[in-house]
């Protein structure tokens, strides 16, 4: 073998050892293949110096001596070292490209990503009837709620684990938070792959309780699986070329298992404002996935947007629609969202909640978004009042001595009044109360051992503080009701229990004479009513002839 022939293998032996290295950091990292992510162009800064590594000049040269014995010393500099320069160009690519994407260049086009329709609270918001379909317990609690019932399975809790992110649900009309199990390990997963992930945890967020959903065919990708079992490998050999979202466990109507993996797209420039253009829907029981565009996701999927993406886009909304600069110093319309979010559930959807605030506001909202977390459609509520952890922390002052803890409240409309509905937990994370704080006026708190028992207490403060109305009786039968045109005659004035009446004797078009009765207190404007004037009344008849109670008159 000639010194050409033995150079020439040497080169391709170098780079097949790179290439295997390549694969091998590929396999571990799974970047996607798609210009318009940051993760490529890492990518593509290390390969860059890992294939021009030998031609730089920082490699070391093997010089083999008798007896087994060896010398490395480094080869003389020469142009070829240049060729690790090419690194700096994805490296620039990123510096660049996150510049020019950025909120300075293109703060107008941030607040564009989004459109949101401002509606008045108290006739867009469902009125809430029953307040036993609300869902109000934390991730913390579902946790512990979650593990109790798994602990109980002692074949299963030897091998697996609970993921640690429930994922909040609409099931069948009621809220619920799912978790998929994983495997408790490298071992665990080596001793269980061959038959799968068992089951599910399903947690029932208004009653506090858990159940264990044993699957008919098991889960064989998930996030705690190795090599091809690994949930995210498998998603990025099938979709080489997606900016993939972390998945989601949910569960079809069957209670099927499916991860939900939104996938991004930048909306501004390389790699700015990125939001959500598809989601794969992934079964992990067979590996079988379709995508479809957000807008035809079917309508069981609840979670496509992140809470966080969502409160994300309105702040870009809020704070940068008049500019980058007004953003910083003037502030002028400047808004923003509170620093955490709820859910609640509208129809067959859910929606995640945040108070918006001023930028220079105090503990005080202007207003609620709330925000589709399938659809991803906007709608602003312009309440004025306090915002979630005032009222969190006037609900724990109502019951202060117990030492509860408030969690994030969900938003309910009862009355008409915008209302915060929340759990309080004691320091091991157990549901003990329930409580509402009017939005408006906070200091208005009523706590129940039950959501109902809360409703009750609340309705009662807001009677008392003067802020719900005597509901109205209901309109008379038409055939009890008559309209007259009448001439006044004497009016007597009469108080019966704190109520002022008028009485009115009255004569129709052919002398007839009638006795009216009028409430003051329903129509003042009696009052003005004098001697021989004429108007058109509409009457109620009583139970005595020619007697009738005035409705209303012209």
């Amino acid at each position: 073998m000639n010194e050409k022939t033995k150079k020439i293998l040497k080169w391709v032996g170098i780079y097949a050892v790179l290439t295997l290295i390549a694969f091998l950091v590929y396999y571990v990292t799974l970047p996607p293949i798609n210009l318009q992510s940051t993760g490529f162009w890492a990518f593509l800064t290390f390969l860059t110096v890992l294939y021009t590594l030998p031609l730089s000049g920082l490699t070391m040269n093997v010089e083999v001596l008798k007896q087994g014995e060896f010398k490395l010393h480094r080869p003389k500099k020469s142009k070829k070292s240049k060729w690790m320069l090419l690194a700096l160009i994805p490296v620039a690519v990123i510096v660049v490209g996150n510049l020019i994407s950025s909120t300075v260049f293109f703060a107008r086009s941030y607040a564009a990503v989004i459109d949101v329709e401002e509606a008045v609270f108290s006739e867009d918001m469902p009125e809430t009837e029953n307040v036993t379909n609300i869902a109000l317990m934390d991730s913390d609690t579902a946790a512990i709620v979650g593990n109790r019932t798994l602990g109980s399975l002692s074949d299963v809790v030897s091998q697996f684990e609970i993921a640690p992110s429930y994922t909040q649900i609409n099931y069948h009309g009621t809220p619920k938070k799912v978790a998929n199990l994983e495997y408790a390990g490298f071992f665990k997963w080596l001793g269980n792959r061959a038959v799968g992930i068992p089951g599910y945890v399903m947690v029932d967020p208004v009653n506090n309780t858990a159940e264990y959903q044993k699957l008919d065919k098991t889960i064989r990708y998930a996030e705690s699986g190795f090599f091809g079992d690994d949930l995210m490998r498998a998603l990025r050999f099938k979709y080489p070329t997606k900016i993939m979202d972390t998945p989601r466990f949910e569960i079809d109507d069957e209670g099927n298992p499916i991860y939900v993996v939104p996938c991004y797209t930048p909306k501004v420039a390389l790699f700015g404002a990125k939001d959500v253009s598809e989601v794969i829907l992934f079964n992990p029981t067979d590996g079988t996935s379709e995508i479809y565009a957000v807008s035809e996701t079917p309508s069981w999927i609840d979670i496509v947007y992140d809470g966080y993406l969502a409160t994300d886009k309105y702040n870009w909304k809020g704070t940068l629609s008049g500019g980058f600069f007004n953003s910083i110093i003037g502030n002028k319309d400047c808004k923003q969202t509170t620093d955490d979010f709820g859910y609640i559930v509208i129809g067959d959807d859910v929606w995640y909640f945040t108070g918006v605030t001023s930028v220079n506001s105090d503990r005080s909202n202007i207003g609620f978004i709330i925000s589709n977390a399938r659809t991803g459609e906007y709608k602003f509520y312009p309440v004025i009042g306090a915002e979630e952890h005032s009222a969190m922390s006037a609900a724990q002052g109502e019951v202060q001595e117990k030492n509860y803890v408030a969690s994030f409240p969900a938003l309910i409309n009862v009355k008409g009044e915008a209302t915060y509905i929340m759990v309080l937990k004691d320091q091991g994370g157990l549901v003990k109360l329930y409580a509402m704080v009017n939005v408006e006026q906070y200091n208005i708190v009523a706590t129940g051992e039950t959501q109902e028992e809360a409703k009750a207490a609340y309705l009662a403060r807001l009677a008392t503080e003067g802020v719900l109305k005597p509901e109205e009786e209901p309109a008379p039968p038409a055939e009890d009701t008559v309209t007259m045109t009448l001439t006044v005659g004497r009016i007597t004035p009469v108080t019966t229990d704190g109520e002022t009446y008028l009485y009115l004797n009255c004569k129709d078009s052919e002398g007839k004479k009638l006795l009216l009765r009028v409430k003051i207190a329903d129509n003042e404007k009696a009052l003005f009513l004098e001697e021989n004037d004429t108007a058109t009344f509409k009457l109620l008849k009583t139970d005595t002839e020619n007697i009738y109670t005035v409705l209303s008159f012209e």
